[in-house]
């Protein structure tokens, strides 16, 4: 059954305050179907690279060699690009937001200088475990910030992770850290 979208009025305030407008978001995507290579190329900029990406797009549909592949040869560390360059320009501002369980408990408001003082420390301990890049890891956290900092860590140091959540009987979780081959 097709239901007309419903289209809601945005507060003019709220419209001033967005980071595009409609006619960029409209100029852009124009842009982005006429010159995909080069949209997503100039887009890579935004990003910090290792090594800089020659291939922007790489995409077969044929069954029998089906791939899609973006930025194939670039190299780059999501840790990196989720906290540190951020940290100049917005250092003090709120990075992640934790919504307690106890709705009487105010939300924890992190910033990213602290998260990435967080995944450092964490990122360093595991190395002196012995983890390194390649390795799997498996963490087993609630829905809490350490689970964010566990996963940024293991980023940071090119460790694998696999994330299994409470919830799982104690058979499966072995389950999951044996498939997984978990340092």
């Amino acid at each position: 059954m097709n239901h007309p979208a419903a289209v809601y009025p945005i507060d003019p305030e709220f419209a001033a305050k967005a980071r595009i407008t409609r006619e960029a978001y409209q100029r852009q995507y124009a842009e982005s179907v006429k010159d995909p290579e080069g949209f997503w190329g100039k887009v890579a900029d935004r990003l910090e690279w290792f090594a800089k990406p020659t291939k922007i797009k790489d995409v077969n549909y044929a069954l029998d060699d089906f791939h899609i592949r973006w930025y194939e040869d670039g190299e780059l560390n999501a840790s990196v690009n989720c906290l540190d360059r951020h940290l100049a320009t917005r250092g003090d501002k709120t990075a992640l937001i934790f919504e307690q369980d106890d709705p009487s408990k105010e939300p924890l408001h992190v910033t990213y200088r602290e998260l990435h003082a967080r995944v450092c420390k964490l990122a360093n301990a595991l190395r002196s475990l012995g983890v390194r890049k390649g390795d799997r890891v498996t963490i087993y956290l609630p829905m809490i910030p350490e689970a964010v900092v566990a996963m940024l860590a293991c980023a940071r140091i090119g460790a694998i992770h696999s994330v299994v959540f409470g919830g799982f009987a104690p058979q499966s979780i072995a389950d999951r850290v044996a498939d997984c081959q978990s340092r």
